[in-house]
């Protein structure tokens, strides 16, 4: 065998060698650096800021590729060096060791405890992310590569900050002397996959039954709020009822992270808060928004979560014509729901708690739990409707009760609503025995049988809540008279 021959088998054996965790890192960091020497920080962040993120990788590319010819020019295998290439890319470009969690349509969180561990959520289980960052400098560079564009800071003054991507996942980071063990930074990402109730009831998060029940809540205009724990799938639950509201109504959403969608629905005003600025300045509440948008002529009011003094105001948007509102908000159960109802009230005006309780019984109508079990499944649980009480006071009354256990879902009581919906005429008497013969029953319930003239219990074919909702619109518009007038200047 000639020298050459010898000389080029070696070069491929080195090539094909793997190459060991820390020479990697070693590389990237020279390469990048020497990226950065050669264009300079100012045009690789303004290459960095271009909307569309493919762009900006395919004009960086060239300049990595040639930095990293420099510096291992021959000793690297070709899969090595795409690998090293796109992290960089990533680390300049994206979110680094995140990119690809984030381009994964099937993590929904994403959460980095320091550089010692981080795990991500998919399919409501945990996972361990390995090696995810070399040092807490690292995070901290990330943070503030999320932030800075923002218009956001972080530091020793202000430890923490919540932010919004521009892909409308939210961002939450904490960082030393709060955070204890290094920086802290949590991504929630918001799937557009699920958009209705026939989704969630082909998911199994509710039958059939209950989403016809919780599509006729909504178009007869019943002011609902939607109850649970972080993570159990209110904001989902919250954006497929959105879907059920008629297209000739006027919306208004108000939150503090932009993440509901209602991107079916043609009349819609979307307001987030915000914080202070750097020079302490330019706040503007949730309560700012919510009394704001009673100024707007909304039909529908909808916060995203109430959590304290905009409590006051949104319950006495729903006692002021705004039937049909909903809401979101952090409690166990029913009870808790009007519980903390109460004393979020009590930060936005000093009555005494009696006088809060008649205000939530007039101004709400049904309460909607929604549960995350520990396989990670969501379901949409019980159903409450809440009234006064006969001596004042809110009084709960169970529609719907989910056996988490059985994982089954039972009809305690017909809603009263049903049987306005049929006296106003939004319902036929078609669609309501269609419902009734579907829904389990407890035994002994009063009201729900469905039988015809020889008594024999009468089936019809099944229908999903977007063909009940198309035909009621339809119903509706043909009852509908204008007449039309000329007039003369």
């Amino acid at each position: 065998m000639s020298l050459q021959t010898r000389i080029k088998a070696a070069g491929a054996a080195a090539a094909a060698a793997p190459v060991d965790a820390g020479r990697r890192r070693a590389v990237k960091r020279r390469t990048k650096r020497a990226v950065m020497d050669r264009m300079g920080y100012d045009e690789v962040a303004r290459i960095s800021a271009y909307i569309d993120p493919a762009l900006a990788r395919s004009e960086l590319r060239p300049a990595v590729e040639a930095a990293l010819n420099v510096e291992e020019p021959t000793d690297l295998a070709t899969p090595e060096r795409e690998t090293i290439i796109d992290e960089i890319l990533d680390d300049v470009v994206g979110l680094g060791p995140l990119q690809p969690l984030i381009e994964d349509d099937t993590v929904t969180e994403i959460m980095i405890n320091g550089c010692r561990s981080a795990f991500f959520e998919r399919g409501g289980v945990l996972y361990p992310i390995e090696h995810a960052f070399e040092d807490d400098e690292q995070i901290r560079v990330l943070i503030d590569r999320i932030i800075s564009p923002l218009g956001r800071r972080i530091d020793e003054r202000s430890p923490i900050v919540n932010a919004r991507l521009k892909t409308g996942y939210r961002v939450n980071a904490v960082i030393p002397p709060v955070a204890i063990d290094g920086p802290i930074l949590t991504v929630r990402k918001f799937s557009d996959r699920i958009c209705s109730l026939d989704e969630l009831v082909g998911l199994g998060s509710l039958p059939l039954w209950y989403a016809q029940l919780l599509s006729c809540a909504v178009s007869l205009r019943q002011d609902l709020a939607v109850a649970g724990g972080t993570g159990s799938g209110k904001t989902t639950l919250l954006n497929a009822l959105s879907c059920e509201i008629s297209t000739g109504e006027r919306i208004v959403t108000i939150e503090d992270s932009a993440e509901l969608k209602f991107a079916h629905h043609p009349h819609v005003v979307r307001l987030e808060a915000r914080e202070a600025s750097i020079e302490g300045e330019g706040a503007v509440t949730i309560r700012d928004l919510v009394t704001n948008a009673l100024r707007m002529r909304p039909d529908r009011i909808v916060v995203g979560e109430v959590r304290g003094a905009e409590c006051c105001d949104m319950l006495q948007a729903m006692n002021t014509g705004h039937d049909g509102s909903l809401t979101t908000l952090h409690a166990g159960t029913e009870q808790e729901t009007v519980v903390r109802l109460t004393l979020l009230a009590r930060y936005g005006i000093d009555l005494p708690s009696e006088l809060i309780e008649e205000q939530i019984a007039m101004a709400l109508d049904g309460i909607v739990m929604s549960e995350r079990h520990a396989d990670g499944r969501r379901f949409v649980s019980s159903y409450s409707g809440v009234r006064r009480g006969a001596s004042g006071g809110v009084e709960l009354e169970r529609y719907v009760t989910f056996d988490a256990a059985e994982r089954t879902w039972t009809l305690d009581r017909e809603p009263p609503f049903i049987a306005e919906g049929l006296r106003s005429g939004t319902l036929t008497q078609e669609e309501v025995d269609e419902w009734r013969s579907l829904c389990p029953r407890r035994r002994g319930l009063a009201g729900l049988s469905v039988a015809t003239a020889c008594g024999a219990e009468r089936r019809v074919p099944r229908r999903p809540p977007a063909e009940l909702r198309a035909r009621r619109s339809n119903r509706w518009r043909r009852s509908c008279r204008v007449s039309w007038r000329k007039t003369t200047c």
